[in-house]
């Protein structure tokens, strides 16, 4: 049996409120990359529902940049680390690191030859430095700024120079190799947050927190004049050139991007893209025919200049650890949820997505399950809700729980809702409260079998609880002893079978007939706490999914065979798991990220 991952609807850019984030471009113009967490993402940026993850910085990565030749890229991460890695291969061969200084990287830039790079942040000894990328050998020093060092680029002609923007509200000039320090300009009175090269190297543009945007000759360094006066009414974070140099694209915090004719410094065209602060704009990109900016909520705008109003395409989607995932009745879509209360819909087949509209929970959800075209969801702020489904929004509908749900199921049939919360478990119907049981555990998720049983697992007992509606109140059947806490509980369609997940890395499968061990057998090759348990719609296979990074499927009529996906959420744990389809596997992680697997079965 093998397995493949078909796709990764990716995590969204990791923002903060205040910083630039740095988008990096391909030269050949395919693809863009970001960072999130410890992984850089790599998107396809006619298809970004296409994309790549790497994941070999144990620490978050801050920047990652293309090398002018396509076959490299540079990331840098907080601890001052710089990983050179190839982009031709699959794995990703690593070809360098190094250790410039200690601290956060912020930016990197290459030379246009591929032999040197300069490397900027907040290193205790140092805010830079330049050196080469083959052997990492130092080829001059970054020094003249006394603050941490935002953005930096190289000058992509001869004679070569570099540009730093600094927190001590300057920009500083380095001519070499080797590079020394040659002057600094201070035309800024904030944060300069971005310095970036026109393409053929004959001026800089330089954006401040100040809302300036500065032109300055790229041979001479000699201020060329300001751009707009100011640029905008807030910080500007970013700034692209065209491709052909005549013209720059800026974004700020101001909520907007703004395209300005390079040569009479004049506005050509403003895109508003909201009121709200996460429409706030991080990053700007300009790849080719496209043009990206970033919202402060890590949507990626497509801007099309001939409708400024209205962005070509908004790709969404999580910037924060996914929690929850269901799926539609009819399996066309997958719902996710995740740590900041977002809901997002993706198509199946497209992985296109859209962002659930209307007042959610506002913070972590803990349990997600479609019913009828309503998706119920349960959140750490102690409340039920309601999704309409077609209209893709929160019904007004809200019910308050008597303390935090950790998992939640639907008895079909009686449209019934089982919600575990803290020590009750909660039956509702029709945003009714019908009954509340008092429990002295701690639920943890909870199952409805299609005959009407109620599986829910305890946390602080170590044991399975299964329950019976007798009108519309629980009564206790029967009780499965774990020896550890039990994680998630889970019917087979068929209703046969109840699989159950613990702390205690063990897999447990229970005939429903008797609630006795199914093929005398426990699960075990988890090495962690296993988090989450799913059935293939035929009831053959079990998923488990584990703090370990890994997925194990497991075959029910051959319970000696199973098949390991390593790392297949690397560096993160597998939160939640789904099928689509009896070979088809979504996984959703503390990454961000959704990834569908394909199983070959023997």
């Amino acid at each position: 049996m093998s397995y493949a991952c078909k796709s990764i609807y990716a995590a969204l850019p990791k923002t903060q409120r205040g910083q630039p984030l740095v988008l990096g471009g391909d030269p050949k113009g395919k693809n863009f990359l970001y960072t999130n967490g410890n992984s850089v993402i790599i998107r396809n940026i006619a298809n970004p529902a296409i994309s790549d993850v790497y994941t070999e910085h144990s620490c978050q990565v801050n920047v990652a940049k293309y090398s002018p030749s396509g076959f490299y890229i540079a990331s840098g991460d907080q601890s001052g680390k710089v990983r050179i890695w190839d982009t031709v291969n699959k794995e990703h061969i690593l070809k360098n690191e190094f250790h410039p200084f200690g601290g956060p990287i912020k930016d990197i830039a290459w030379s246009p030859d591929n032999q040197r790079m300069v490397v900027v942040g907040e290193g205790r000894e140092r805010f830079g430095h330049v050196f080469m990328s083959e052997t990492g050998t130092s080829v001059g020093e970054i020094s003249g700024q006394s603050k941490l060092i935002n953005s930096c680029d190289f000058r992509p002609a001869r004679p070569f120079r570099i540009i730093t923007g600094s927190e001590d509200n300057t920009t500083a000039v380095f001519e070499g190799p080797p590079f020394k320090f040659k002057m600094t300009k201070q035309d800024h009175s904030r944060f300069v947050q971005a310095v970036r090269y026109s393409p053929k190297g004959d001026l800089f543009a330089t954006a401040g927190f100040d809302g300036k945007v500065f032109l300055y000759d790229g041979t001479t360094s000699e201020l060329v004049g300001e751009v707009g006066s100011p640029a905008h009414s807030g910080g500007v974070y970013g700034v692209a050139w065209s491709p052909d140099g005549k013209q720059l694209l800026t974004t700020s915090g101001d909520k907007t991007a703004k395209l300005w004719d390079v040569f009479s410094r004049d506005l050509v065209t403003e895109f508003k893209l909201g009121n709200a602060i996460e429409d706030q704009q991080v990053s700007c990109l300009w790849q080719g025919e496209h043009i990206l900016s970033v919202s402060l909520s890590g949507f990626i705008n497509y801007l099309d200049v001939n409708n400024p109003e209205k962005p070509l395409r908004v790709v969404k989607g999580h910037t924060k650890p996914i929690t929850v995932l269901t799926l539609s009745e009819d399996r066309s879509s997958i719902f996710t949820g995740s740590h900041d209360g977002i809901v997002t819909k993706w198509n199946t087949a497209t992985g296109e997505n859209e962002k659930i509209d209307g007042a959610g929970h506002g913070n972590q959800i803990n349990g997600m399950r479609a019913h009828n075209g309503t998706l119920y969801t349960c959140g750490i702020d102690d409340s039920l809700k309601q999704i309409d489904i077609e209209g893709n929004a929160y019904r007004a509908a809200d019910l308050k729980l008597g303390s935090q749900p950790k998992g939640m199921d639907i008895l079909r049939e009686q449209g019934v809702i089982v919600v575990g919360s803290i020590n009750e478990i909660t039956v509702a119907k029709d945003n009714r409260k019908l009954s509340a049981l008092k429990v002295g555990y701690e639920p943890s998720s909870v199952s409805c079998s299609p005959r009407g049983h109620v599986a829910v697992g305890g946390t602080v007992d170590n044991k399975v609880h299964i329950y019976e509606l007798d009108g519309d109140n629980l009564k206790l059947v029967q009780e499965l002893d774990h020896l550890g806490p039990v994680t998630d509980v889970a019917y087979s369609p068929d209703d046969k079978y109840l699989v159950a997940c613990d702390a205690n890395r063990k897999v447990v499968l229970y005939a429903t007939e008797d609630y006795k061990l199914a093929n005398n057998k426990e699960w075990g090759f988890h090495n962690a706490r296993v988090n989450t348990v799913a059935w293939s719609p035929d009831s053959k296979l079990v998923a488990s999914g584990s703090l370990d990074t890994s997925i194990i499927v497991w075959f029910v009529d051959k319970p000696d065979k199973h098949i390991i996906i390593k790392n297949a959420h690397a560096q993160s744990q597998v939160t939640r798991l789904a099928w689509v389809d009896e070979k088809t596997v979504v996984s959703v992680g503390q990454d961000g990220n959704t990834k569908l697997w394909t199983i070959t079965p023997f």
